[in-house]
């Protein structure tokens, strides 16, 4: 929270909405779909503040669709400091308990926020790919939540390939023009081609309805399509971190950057920083 700001108190969880194998599937494949976690308001939050953000764009943002495409992929981050809806909702809704029992954590920190926007007809494809490797963090007990304020459909989903976040870690590229910006090439495996031989590989989405929230770890491979037809997909994600993650500083920019931490918070400490506040703690 911004210095001095009121943190709201967190909504209490119910707890009939997370299940003992909820926490199993999540463990087992890394991903799982939580159906109306979410209540009217904190969607309307999550709608508010995308909107906000869409019409004040950081310095951190980008256009992750190509000049032709006929609608635009927008992606912005690191945007809970400025924005005062993402603020509202990742402090004042139980995702920070849930994550904790997904994790099965104590503590839970949050790590970033990413905005999600496909407009009407864009055909870019976000290829399959891990998200940890494109981050400075080093550990197991992470979880992410994908969060559409939007319905979306089967064939637009976000696509996980279960139980692949039990590793390896693959080489993380560039989505458009596939450059290995980050590992350099041959540290990591490269990903097979799983387009080409879908059936070979057990793929999991849900068809999601506003108010539903998807979990996954962040080394879980996924995937989604373009948007058909007029519908839009405003997605907000929030990452957030587990007792076990401690620093790891890469000898280049990580997604997101976070620059000038290598100066304050040590290779191998504890993510114990401002910008990563505690969110949940166990009782």
């Amino acid at each position: 929270m911004k210095s001095g700001e009121h943190v709201p108190f967190p909504r209490a969880l119910d707890w009939s909405q997370l299940t003992e194998e909820q926490v199993a599937a999540f463990e087992r494949d890394g991903a799982v779909c939580l159906r109306q976690l979410l209540n009217p308001e904190e969607v309307e939050l999550l709608r508010c503040g995308i909107e906000s953000n869409l019409r004040h764009l950081s310095p951190r943002a980008k256009i992750a669709s190509r000049p032709e495409d006929p609608g635009r992929f927008v992606e912005d981050f690191c945007c809970w400091q400025e924005n005062e809806y993402y603020r509202r909702f990742i402090f004042g809704s139980p995702v920070g308990a849930v994550a904790g029992l997904l994790m099965q954590s104590n503590t839970v920190r949050l790590y970033h926020d990413h905005m999600l926007t496909k407009e009407p007809a864009t055909r870019q494809r976000t290829p399959w790919h891990q998200d940890q490797p494109y981050y400075n963090i080093h550990g197991r007990m992470n979880c992410s939540m994908w969060i559409s304020v939007d319905p979306v459909g089967r064939d637009s989903t976000l696509e996980f390939i279960a139980g692949s976040h039990k590793g390896p870690w693959l080489m993380p590229r560039s989505f458009i023009s596939n450059e290995a910006k980050w590992f350099p090439e041959g540290d990591l495996a490269n990903l097979p081609d799983i387009e080409a031989a879908r059936e070979d590989y057990p793929i999991l989405g849900w068809e999601v309805e506003s108010g539903d929230v998807v979990c996954f770890h962040m080394l879980t491979l996924h995937a989604s399509a373009g948007v058909p037809g007029t519908g839009t997909r405003r997605v907000f994600s929030v990452r957030f971190l587990g007792d076990d993650i401690t620093h790891a500083p890469r000898r280049w920019a990580t997604s997101p950057e976070f620059p000038g931490l290598t100066d304050e918070l040590p290779p191998g400490a504890p993510m114990d920083h401002p910008l990563f506040p505690v969110v949940w703690k166990r009782s």
